[in-house]
């Protein structure tokens, strides 16, 4: 299968459905409801794998909010560019290398690897958690050393990336991505190199902003814009034979590498807050991400927490979501499972966490709980990636934690391609692994959505009542008409238009039951 056939493959999903109507925000049925027969239905059909798939594949999701683009794409894809690109591989180490092949280390040409049956699977294995029982690694090790080796292959590839993942996104019935990425990667380190580090934040932005920083951020911004114009053109956008991914909006995430050196860390996150300042990039705010566990981002932390502090002073506006709880006891000493999370929030300004396994490990855990869910900090719930990675799973996953206490969540995919998942996958994981009821899908669905950082007002003054914003309260999502006060808040939000969309969707889709 060659990655043209794969992307159209993808592209064959069904796009989100548009009710004709659908109930006011404040109006109730008398007798059984859509939600009431779906809900039964869902009853019937939750201990029965291959129907809960098919219902969950269908169901409206809203967005994912934790992705990042080089772990979403699968290793069938990067194969087949590697091909394209005249790329060879390295049977020993299982990697990509430029050409020219080097026969005497036992280099091949990768459309030779491609079309060679076991080294093809090999690579599969090497470069995803396919078998990952069977690597001799453990799947924290596995999942992370497989960058290294396929990097190579999707090096130049971001406008093909942005395409599969729409295309799977759009058959998945999700209609909003926040995807990470790191543009301009390099423009931004020689920026870091001439600054230097300064223990003087203030001093060191300046040198950053005075010694190449614009001209960094503007490469980066023309990155995004080739990338963007690519998906266009693979997925036919803008045309009469556009694919149902040009319909899901796609927003970025400024994705920092704390692993590297501090400056260079600097460097990178004043570059996503610029980038996130301005109008024409759609970069809507930054994370940081590599290994949690590994000897700089543990050793750093709390220097990372003080710049991201200082830079929020800086640029208030810019929003922030943070890898934070990735780790599980055993992994690093008791001491580094005490703080990241709370710390994440309350210096670093995180409005959202990813994965938050260690919650529970964190000091005063059910003060940090409480906390949460008061202030209303989402978690984006990565449950394939924290069994592969973490061996975190049923029971033993905080996700009931998080629930019991009301602090808002929503499912996330974090690396699909290198996890071999999707995000109906994590539907049906939640389902049968967490016992989440479909109220409660529908919830995290809204959260996707009421909590993404994409710009405007949003829809709902309160999504845990349901109640609307005023400028749309009592009309009818999916309607064909609706209040001139509704219409022009949808027009000038994107956000609120977004979660109109996913109204209406998840109408049409309990009116089939």
């Amino acid at each position: 299968m060659n990655n043209t056939t794969i992307l159209k493959s993808l592209c064959m999903g069904v796009a989100l459905a548009a009710s004709l109507s659908a109930p006011t925000f404040a109006q109730a049925k008398p007798g059984l409801g859509p939600q009431q027969r779906t809900e039964a239905h869902f009853r019937t059909i939750r201990a029965q794998p291959p129907e809960l798939w098919a219902f969950l594949k269908d169901m409206p999701k809203g967005g994912d909010l934790h992705s990042h683009l080089s772990g979403a794409i699968y290793a069938e894809s990067m194969i087949g560019w590697a091909v394209e690109d005249g790329l060879c591989v390295d049977p020993k180490t299982l990697t990509v290398v430029k050409p020219p092949c080097d026969p005497t280390l036992g280099q091949v040409a990768a459309k030779d690897a491609q079309l060679d049956g076991v080294l093809y699977r090999r690579l599969i294995d090497a470069w995803s958690m396919r078998n990952a029982a069977t690597s001799g690694l453990s799947g924290h090790d596995q999942f992370f050393d497989s960058f290294g080796k396929f990097g190579l292959s999707n090096k130049s590839r971001t406008g093909d990336m942005l395409a599969e993942v729409a295309a799977r996104a759009s058959a998945g019935q999700v209609s909003y991505l926040e995807l990470m990425l790191t543009p301009g990667g390099s423009g931004v380190g020689k920026v870091a190199a001439k600054a230097q580090w300064n223990d003087d934040f203030g001093t060191m932005r300046a040198a950053m902003l005075e010694g190449g920083m614009p001209a960094a951020a503007q490469a980066a911004t023309d990155e995004l814009k080739r990338a963007n114009a690519r998906k266009a053109e693979i997925l036919r956008c803008g045309t009469p034979q556009a694919a149902p991914g040009c319909a899901v909006t796609v927003r970025y995430l400024y994705q920092v590498l704390r692993g590297l050196p501090k400056e260079i860390v600097f460097a990178q996150m004043l570059a996503g807050f610029e980038l996130a300042s301005r109008a024409d990039t759609q970069v809507v705010g930054l994370n940081l991400v590599m290994p949690e566990d590994a000897l700089v981002p543990m050793r750093d932390f709390s220097l990372h927490m003080r710049l991201l502090d200082y830079l929020h002073s800086v640029y208030p506006k810019v929003q922030v979501t943070l890898h934070a709880g990735e780790l599980v006891p055993g992994l690093v000493p008791p001491e580094g499972l005490r703080f990241h999370i709370r710390e994440s929030i309350a210096l670093g300004h995180a409005s959202r966490i990813g994965h938050g396994v260690a919650v529970m490990q964190e000091d005063d855990a059910v003060g940090l709980l409480k906390t949460m869910a008061r202030n209303k900090v989402m978690v984006e719930i990565c449950l394939t990636s924290n069994t592969g990675i973490l061996g975190v799973s049923g029971a033993q996953h905080p996700l009931s934690a998080y629930l019991k206490y009301g602090v808002p969540t929503a499912l996330a995919t974090d690396d699909e391609g290198v996890s071999r998942s999707e995000m109906t996958h994590e539907y049906v994981k939640a389902v049968q692994e967490q016992n989440v009821s479909y109220r409660q899908l529908k919830t995290m669905a809204r959260n996707s959505l009421h909590f993404a950082f994409v710009e405007g007002a949003p829809l709902w003054k309160d999504v845990d009542r349901l109640s609307a914003a005023p400028a749309c309260a009592g009309s009818r999502p999916g309607a064909t008409k609706t209040t001139a006060r509704c219409q022009t808040h949808l027009e000038q939000s994107p956000k609120a238009r977004l979660q109109w969309q996913l109204e209406s969707a998840l109408t049409a889709f309990e009116r089939k039951f």
